[in-house]
Order: C-alpha cells, then sequence, then structure tokens
C-alpha cells in the first residue's frame, strides 16, 4: 500500500465525514482507552496477587481465581474496543483504496450506505459487548466469593476467598457500562446526522 493510501486511511479513522462521528473518535480513542489503559491497570493489576481463599494455599487460590475470572476484564475491554474498530477500519481502508474524500462519503448514496452499515454493525457489536460484560462481570463485585472446589478432590466442596478491592472494581464496571451506552448513544445520532445530512436538513461539510 502507497503512503497516499496509509495516510488517506489515518486521516480517514482520525477525521469521521460527521461530526458526531469525529466526536465519537475523540471519545473512544481518547477518553476510554486513557481510562482503561491507565485506571484499568491500577485496579485490576495485581488482583490475582491478592486474591486469597480459605485455606490460603496457592493451588486453592489459582482454581478459584480461575474460575472467578475466566477472562480479566482488561482483556476482555481491550478485545471489546479492537473488535469494535474492525468495521470503521475496514471503511475507511476501502475509501482509500478508492480515493473516496471525506468530504464525498455523504455525497453520494452507495459510500452514504456503506458508512452508515458499517456505524450500524459497530452499535451491533457495542450491544453485543454489553451483554457478555453483564454476563461476566455482572453489575456489582461482592467483597466474598464463594468458590466449588470440588474439582481439586478436597474434603471441603465451598470455601470463602476475598476478592481485594471490590469497591474500587464495581465503579470501574459502572464506568464501562456508561462508556458503552455513550458510545452506542453516539452512533445512533451519527446515523441521525447522516439521514438530516441528506434530507437537506443540515448543511454538508
Amino acid at each position: 500500500m502507497s503512503p497516499n493510501y496509509i495516510r488517506s486511511f489515518s486521516e480517514g479513522c482520525l477525521r469521521p465525514p460527521t461530526v458526531i462521528g469525529q466526536f465519537h473518535t475523540l471519545f473512544f480513542g481518547s477518553i476510554r482507552m486513557f481510562f482503561l489503559g491507565v485506571l484499568g491497570f491500577a485496579v485490576y493489576g495485581n488482583e490475582a496477587l491478592h486474591f486469597s481463599c480459605d485455606p490460603d494455599k496457592r493451588e486453592v487460590n489459582l482454581f478459584c481465581y480461575n474460575q472467578f475470572r475466566p477472562i480479566t476484564p482488561q482483556v476482555f475491554w481491550a478485545l471489546q474496543l479492537v473488535i469494535v474498530l474492525v468495521p470503521g477500519a475496514f471503511f475507511h481502508l476501502y475509501a482509500a483504496c478508492k480515493s473516496i474524500k471525506q468530504e464525498d462519503i455523504l455525497q453520494k448514496s452507495s459510500y452514504t450506505g456503506f458508512y452508515i452499515f458499517s456505524v450500524f454493525l459497530r452499535i451491533v457489536l457495542e450491544v453485543v459487548a454489553f451483554w457478555l460484560q453483564i454476563q461476566l462481570f455482572g453489575f456489582k463485585v461482592n467483597a466474598i466469593y464463594m468458590c466449588d472446589v470440588g474439582a481439586l478432590e478436597k474434603k471441603f466442596n465451598i470455601t470463602r476467598c476475598m476478592v481485594p478491592e471490590h469497591f474500587e472494581k464495581t465503579i470501574f464496571l459502572i464506568a464501562m457500562y456508561t462508556f458503552t451506552v455513550i458510545t452506542v448513544i453516539l452512533c445512533v445520532a451519527e446515523i441521525f446526522e447522516i439521514s438530516c445530512r441528506r434530507l437537506g436538513l443540515l448543511k454538508t461539510q
């Protein structure tokens, strides 16, 4: 791919054709990623080390932590961010290869439809991620986790485990839910902005 294609691709990703799309890029790329990268590491970085069960043995702690966290929240949210970026990245790659200018996307129906489809796909992926987050993490992190250790062939089947910094993790969970809701609202608003521009209710950039 030539440098011109790379430049067009990067400009398209950083400067979408709509005002709300540009705000979404700023919110998504800056605030959400910063929140996850910096604060997420501070909250979840030492969780496995401080997760302790009764009896406090390494094999029990490790077994119960894997049961408590089938996937770590940082990995889940990082995957969510990457996957949600894919539809837009494909569109802007297509636009770069076809030498489509950003200001022309809202002028031709085929380009506009393709772009709206990529935004709609982002909404679907965000909603799916929201549902998966509920299934994996719920809305609250309890201080005590009851672990089933029957598979370890111990005399006891249920043991109590202490979850470190559970209140901070609850706040972080709510924040990530909020970010998902905001991005979905922005995507819906972007489709509405495109519709208004196509109908002539708003001036095209």
